[in-house]
């Protein structure tokens, strides 16, 4: 059979135990053994989401939750801050020009992350804006905003803030009380490590207010109904029972673990990445004040095709990684470290890039980038009870 890793930054590998749990047998979703499965796992996406707020469950992929948390916080005429530094932050002002929000676009150079003094320069400009949409993680550009810095600003307008968490939510800290994020959107095929088919949207008090007196269209994407499902302990519509349930013991394998844990797991991941990288002669996309713990962005070298590494990878070897987006589509691939992978996924993923790049005229010494890797994961060992490792 062939090889099949993931090392896209969604869908990722899905553990054993949850395609075990995937291929049970459905139940109906009317049923007190369902609602079971609600109850827990709506106490846990709050867990990850570190939060008290409600958090509401929406059969979709991450930009579904996107588009509910502009059509249920904002009404047509409405202004809000999209912040534009890659394909994902774009998708932000995409969805409000569709729901007739206009759109304050915060543009931000592809692999920096917006400063602060740019998104308070706006709020001070336009005191009537009710939303600033960020992206947590821009897997295009591998960069992670500061939503700690950006909330301490927003927090004191009339402006909620809404953070698009699909591929950072349990991979990178996000402290959504703590930090007084209004709104978090995510879904079931990044961290949580689950095919595609769940999407999930917390929110404050100050947010719900918003959606209750929005003028907006919405029906599937209602979440006030959501909110009137789950104090029923229900869903308003039919949900992705299988991956509800999955994403239940997906949960209670994060708290095993822990989330700081967690996530000083991705970081350590992503420096073995990021340290094979450099040692190959590449360079990073992003700046280093905002590389992601999610995904490792590295340059091509000059003259070769992102696209012919990615495809080579995964049609020769069985391995997949990521290509660029945009402007650069073929000028960077996308290594991701997160969900179930470990440091020997990643070591064969980068055995495998060196491969590839020597073929296409890449001049390095072989194992130079396997290495470094090593190095990394040999001297920043953590142990099996603190991140899953096997080491």
């Amino acid at each position: 059979m062939k090889r099949n890793l993931l090392l896209t930054p969604g869908p990722t590998k899905i553990p054993e135990q949850l395609l075990e749990v995937l291929a049970r047998p459905i139940i109906h979703h009317r049923t007190p053994q369902f609602q079971n499965e609600i109850k827990e796992v709506s106490e846990g996406l709050q867990y990850i989401c570190q939060t008290q707020n409600e958090v509401y469950t929406v059969p979709a992929s991450g930009t579904g939750a996107m588009e509910a948390a502009v059509c249920n916080l904002l009404s047509p005429g409405d202004k809000a801050i999209c912040v534009e530094g890659g394909k994902f932050g774009e998708r932000w002002a995409e969805i409000c020009k569709a729901f007739n929000v206009a759109p304050v676009i915060v543009k931000v150079e592809w692999g920096k992350d917006v400063t602060v003094a740019q998104i308070k320069a706006e709020l001070d400009k336009e005191p009537s804006i009710k939303a600033v949409f960020v992206t947590l993680v821009e897997t295009s550009t591998g960069v992670t905003s500061d939503i700690k810095s950006i909330a301490d600003v927003v927090k004191n307008t009339k402006a909620v803030l809404v953070v698009d968490a699909v591929s950072g939510l349990g991979v990178t800290d996000l402290q959504m009380d703590n930090w007084s994020v209004d709104v978090v959107c995510s879904a079931s095929h990044k961290g949580l490590m689950l095919p595609p088919g769940v999407a999930f949207v917390a929110v404050s008090p100050k947010a719900y207010k918003y959606m209750e007196t929005s003028a907006n269209h919405r029906f599937y994407f209602d979440l006030r109904k959501a909110k009137k499902a789950l104090d029923k302990v229900d869903t308003a519509f039919t949900p992705a029972i299988s991956i509800m349930i999955a994403m239940n013991e997906s949960i209670k394998m994060i708290k095993t673990e822990g989330l700081q844990n967690k996530f000083a797991q991705y970081a350590r991941l992503a420096k073995g990445v990021q340290a094979a990288a450099e040692a190959l002669g590449l360079k990073l996309f992003a700046q280093p004040s905002c590389r992601s713990n999610v995904l490792t962005a590295i340059c091509v070298p000059d003259g070769m095709s992102a696209k012919k590494i990615a495809k080579e990878m995964r049609d020769v070897h069985g391995i997949t990684i990521a290509a660029g987006q945009g402007h650069v589509e073929d000028k960077i691939v996308r290594i991701a470290h997160m969900g179930c992978l470990d440091e020997y996924d990643l070591l064969t993923g980068i055995a495998c890039l060196e491969k590839v790049l020597a073929k296409q005229g890449h001049k390095f010494e072989f194992g130079t980038g396997l290495a470094a890797a090593q190095k990394v994961y040999n001297s920043d060992a953590c142990a099996p009870s603190a991140c899953g490792c096997k080491h």
